[in-house]
Parts: C-alpha cells; sequence; structure tokens
C-alpha cells in the first residue's frame, strides 16, 4: 500500500519557523493601521471636535455645500440662514466646515472672500 500513498513525515516543531509565518500578516495590519485607520480616525476626532464647538452666529457650509449662518443650535439640528429670511434645518454631522466671518457676505456680493473682507475694513 506505500506504493500508492506516500507516508507522512512529521516535522519537528520550529517555533521561529511558525512566528515567521505570521510576520507578513502583522507587517500589514501595521501599514493598513498607519495609512487608513489612524488618519480616518483623527479626522472623525477633529470633525467631532468641530461639530460640537459650532455657535449661533458662525458661517458654516454643509456637506451638500449650502452656505449659511447660524441661528439656532439644538442637540442634532442647526438651523441656518442662507439668505435674508430663508431658514433651513441641517442635521449637525452634515456641517461640513466652520468658514470665516465675511464668507456668506462675500458670496452673495460675488467677491472673493479675503479682498471682501480687506474693503470692508477701508
Amino acid at each position: 500500500m506505500d506504493f500508492f500513498i506516500q507516508t507522512a513525515n512529521a516535522q519537528a516543531f520550529g517555533g521561529g519557523a511558525d512566528l515567521m509565518g505570521l510576520a507578513p500578516l502583522v507587517l500589514i495590519f501595521v501599514v493598513f493601521y498607519f495609512l487608513l485607520i489612524r488618519p480616518q480616525t483623527k479626522r472623525q476626532k477633529e470633525h467631532r471636535e468641530m461639530v460640537s464647538a459650532i455657535s449661533a452666529g458662525n458661517e458654516v457650509v454643509t456637506a451638500g455645500g449650502v452656505l449659511g449662518k447660524v441661528i439656532k443650535v439644538t442637540d442634532q439640528f442647526v438651523t441656518l440662514e442662507v439668505s435674508d429670511g430663508v431658514e433651513i434645518a441641517v442635521q449637525k454631522h452634515t456641517v461640513g466646515a466652520v468658514m470665516p466671518k465675511g464668507t456668506l457676505k462675500s458670496a452673495r456680493s460675488g467677491k472673493s472672500a479675503p479682498k471682501a473682507i480687506a474693503e470692508d475694513k477701508k
């Protein structure tokens, strides 16, 4: 019977060889952590802090690109004035960025923000 079936010889236990087999897997996890996981959690933390710091009077832009001035802030929603007398309520987490003061005014006038702010100071 040994002619058709090869007999299996058990290898001696070599602890070093098994650990070297795990090294590429550990290396891949470390690379994924530093290139993907860590930067994403850092961005999430910064966004969470920015959203919690929103207050009335801030000028913000939402993820959908709506620019407005914050009028009212609740636990889950922010009320924005997007034009004179036009108010919308958006979820807090959709706020993409807090813009510098004067951005809304310059956007309405059609001027770029730095020039509009400099002209207002004259």
